[in-house]
């Protein structure tokens, strides 16, 4: 059995919490000196940096100032530039059959998106998702080969790539309404391959699988971002009405589409590629 490698933000975690505890010891030792009058030059320098270091180490830490855990948070704040785009809050997923969400049509049923989606080989991207310490969502989705299911990963859709791509990523503004689901993660069920499910007329191909995945509802006033959805190219402007809840929201029987904050595609696609990538664009037109 291989060893599992630690993820580094973990380690780094790990790091920081065992200087605090230090610190924290020695401010201790400082606090109960000066209490029981053991430094009594009211001068020393060495006092104020006591009296110093004991009140930041006793005060608050920021609640801005942790790190988010879910995938639509941690994204927008990817998009916004809040947080840093580290290597370790991706993993990469090598040689895998897994299953692509980017483009994919969903239904809702009480609350929860299932979205038809294609099914892939090769590498792929996503958060590290862990479900312990030492499981990951690579992990995960390949204990899914012989379990009946598997996981939705990133990887960047051939459909919207140029010159050919008969797809286009639609920016949706910030003040959009529409929901959308949010796959990355989402477990996908081998048994759906070309059955018939709720919510799709036709059968599912043999390459295609149901997933199951969270509906996210923007809130327009403290949205920083707006986020993309996959339609049709040559763009149309019609096609913008799913930005809004009237014609997409989490409603039983509504139709949505998978979508994430403006820029998280190309971001992750530069993550798994090394490189960017051209891909079709539509823009709404200004009122």
């Amino acid at each position: 059995m291989v060893a599992a490698i630690p993820d580094t933000g973990m380690v780094q975690t790990a790091i920081r919490e065992a200087t605090m505890k230090t610190l924290r010891s020695l401010v201790a030792c400082m606090a109960e000196k000066l209490a029981i009058g053991r430094w009594t030059f009211a001068g020393s320098a060495t006092r104020w940096l006591a009296l110093a270091a004991i009140l930041a180490l006793s005060a608050p830490v920021p609640a801005s100032a942790a790190t988010p855990t879910d995938p639509v948070t941690i994204f927008e704040q990817l998009a916004t530039g809040e947080l840093q785009a580290k290597p370790s809050f991706f993993k990469i997923c090598k040689n895998q059959t897994y299953a692509l969400c980017a483009t994919a049509k969903c239904t809702m049923y009480n609350e929860v998106a299932y979205c038809r989606c294609d099914i892939k080989k090769g590498d792929s991207i996503s958060l590290p998702l862990r479900l312990n310490p030492t499981t990951d969502v690579c992990d995960v989705n390949a204990q899914g080969v012989d379990n009946g299911y598997m996981v939705s990963t990133f990887s960047l859709p051939r459909q919207v790539k140029k010159p050919y791509g008969q797809m286009a990523l639609y920016t949706c503004p910030a003040s959009s309404t529409g929901a959308y689901a949010q796959c990355d993660g989402g477990i996908c069920f081998k048994s759906t391959r070309g059955q018939t499910f709720p919510g799709f007329p036709k059968p599912l191909d043999g390459d295609q699988i149901i997933c199951s995945c969270p509906a996210t509802v923007p809130d327009p006033s403290t949205a920083k971002v707006g986020f993309q959805i996959a339609g049709p190219y040559p763009c149309k402007q019609s096609f913008f009405a799913n930005c809004q809840k009237a014609a997409s929201s989490t409603s039983t029987g509504s139709r949505i589409f998978v979508g994430a904050p403006t820029g998280v595609a190309e971001l992750l696609a530069l993550r798994l590629n090394g490189k960017p990538t051209p891909i079709n664009r539509c823009q709404p037109n200004a009122p």
